[in-house]
């Protein structure tokens, strides 16, 4: 995750870039720090196209290899 202005900048897709720069500039100090980190939510990751085919799958009802939180075994949060 990129930790200055410029670094979420240069990693946004180029078609974005110009509504980051307009939001930026105009943002009061006080929400700046969150703009940024909506902003840097934007920047393509490698994960997005195996994310956008498990989510694609879910809405398609296809739950297989999905484990859902009453099915797990709960001794990991076991502290001794």
């Amino acid at each position: 995750m990129p930790s200055t202005i410029a670094g979420i900048r240069a990693a946004l897709p180029e078609g974005e870039r110009e509504a980051f720069d307009q939001e930026v500039c105009t943002t009061d100090a006080r929400n700046l720090l969150m703009v940024l980190a909506r902003w840097a939510m934007h920047i393509p990751t490698e994960l997005d196209a195996p994310e956008e085919v498990l989510v694609a799958r879910l809405k398609e009802g296809d739950f297989s290899s999905v484990t859902f939180a009453d099915e797990t075994d709960d001794a990991w949060r076991s502290a001794g």
